[in-house]
């Protein structure tokens, strides 16, 4: 665990960096700066973007991390990522073809409740070809075991360059449609900037040859499409729909806000994600069951740790950050609430989804994936439109939930691996008991100093409680090594 931790660490610092300007941006500088139907614009845009990313892709930036421990020979590794730097234009070029021909349908599709994304259906193309070769380029340096830079530039650059567009949108040197543009723009750069590092650590020597297993990579990769596509199906199919089936596209940016706060959970998972893909694909190669069912119970229990203190900031901290802002978007505190519980789960599941879709079982996964994409879709369908945005979290709550069971029972009954243990039991009991003792509680001071204050009490007591019940040996260590206890 020990080139884990080094770089999961490094990657949570930038991560939450990442997300401490994010949250500046979603919360104050958006909020603010652009009216309420140009924020949901650019929410809408975001989201569908990243549905068709996936596909963008063409499955590569997975089948990069899965097969490239598998070869050996100079030849054959170039000869792989020749392969890998070509097959999404498979996807992107008819795609091009498509959106031309059928503009007019699909601009007649988009813009039906809302008709000011009907300027903005090639921006959503040129962001989700930005976003697959980013992916693709940082799959690149995931199997050099180097995830740190990428991670930077995955968390911290677009939400920096975004918060001085928005700045001088404030200031009068852009106008939303050139901000829109400028953002755009962001991406693309992102994407030339992780290409050049990429090539740093390992410059491509094209070489066309057919690989002997290129059959299985070319169905892997294509079966990742799926994959990837439920997954972003589940996390922004929500924003897509409201956007498609509610008259006021602000309802977006109002649902957006409310799902950023809860996403910080999700911060140490990711982090964890970018070093932990390319170790279990290794394991899974090597038929190192031993290293892979620890890692499996590990991860599941630092990040159980971990999101579980997040989770209790967010919400024993949710009534004082809404009252700082705008009155507008404090309608979604039931959004936060059962969006953080399901994002608390999703974390306790550690490697999980790297186990199941580097393993030879990801086709009865994906077609879980399927659907429960599926369900996602219907469920958002029928609660949109009596619910509206709690409709919508109400519907990603039970998708995500049953998706993420159905995976720890798979996982279980092809490895026999488990994520829990006893101690995962203390953690939820430890998150239960703070939950009812904090939440109705308040220091009778502004709201930032309440929760500076409130936040600080709650770690104090967390920390003492988790390395008393000593739940992880990885984090009672990081607690001794800190805190320089014996």
């Amino acid at each position: 665990m020990g080139i884990v931790l080094n770089q999961s660490f490094k990657n949570t610092l930038t991560t939450y960096l990442g997300f401490g300007i994010g949250a500046i941006n979603t919360l104050f500088l958006y909020t603010n700066f652009l009216t309420d139907q140009y924020y949901g614009l650019v929410a809408f845009l975001l989201s569908a973007a990243n549905i068709m990313m996936p596909f963008m892709a063409f499955g590569v930036h997975n089948a990069i991390v899965k097969f490239y421990s598998t070869f050996k020979s100079k030849n054959s590794i170039n000869s792989f990522l020749t392969l890998m730097l070509f097959l999404p234009l498979l996807f992107i070029i008819p795609t091009v073809f498509i959106v031309f021909f059928a503009y007019d349908t699909i601009v007649d599709w988009l813009s039906n409740e809302n008709q000011i994304v009907e300027n903005y259906i090639w921006h959503i193309f040129v962001l989700a070809v930005s976003m697959a070769y980013f992916e693709i380029f940082f799959a690149w340096t995931k199997v050099q075991m180097q995830t740190v830079f990428g991670n930077l530039m995955k968390e911290i650059f677009h939400r920096v360059c975004i918060m001085f567009l928005l700045v001088g949108v404030y200031l009068d040197w852009l106008s939303v449609d050139q901000f829109i543009i400028a953002l755009v723009g962001v991406y693309v750069l992102r994407m030339v900037i992780m290409k050049l590092y990429a090539y740093s650590v390992r410059f491509p020597k094209l070489k066309f040859q057919k690989l002997e297993n290129q059959f299985s990579i070319m169905k892997y990769a294509g079966l990742m499409i799926i994959a990837g596509s439920v997954a972003m199906l589940i996390l922004d199919i929500d924003k897509f729909m409201i956007g498609l089936m509610l008259p006021d596209i602000e309802q977006v940016a109002y649902y957006s806000v409310a799902i950023f706060i809860a996403t910080v959970i999700a911060v140490p998972q990711r982090a964890m994600h970018q070093i932990m893909l390319p170790l279990t694909a290794k394991y899974l190669n090597e038929k190192d069951h031993l290293s892979l069912e620890d890692l499996y119970r590990r991860s599941s229990m630092t990040l159980l740790v971990v999101s579980g203190f997040i989770f209790l900031l967010i919400i024993l901290n949710i009534n004082q950050l809404y009252e700082i802002l705008p009155k507008e978007f404090t309608g979604g505190l039931f959004v936060v609430l059962i969006v953080s519980l399901a994002k608390l789960y999703d974390n306790s599941l550690g490697n999980n989804n790297a186990i199941l879709f580097n393993s030879d079982y990801y086709r009865m996964v994906l077609f879980f994936g399927v659907l429960l994409a599926i369900m996602a879709i219907v469920l958002n369908a029928i609660f949109i439109p009596i619910y509206g945005i709690e409709g919508s979290a109400f519907a990603t709550f039970l998708a995500v939930f049953i998706y993420n069971t159905i995976k720890i029972i798979f996982v279980k009954r092809k490895f026999n691996m488990l994520p829990f243990t006893m101690g995962s039991v203390k953690i939820v009991i430890v998150l239960m008991v703070l939950s009812v003792a904090f939440y109705f509680w308040e220091f009778p001071f502004h709201p930032i100093l309440n929760i500076t204050l409130k936040s600080a009490l709650i770690g104090f007591v967390y920390l003492i409680m988790i390395y008393k019940l000593n739940v992880s040996v990885d984090i009672s260590s990081q607690i001794r090594k800190y805190l320089r206890l014996k």
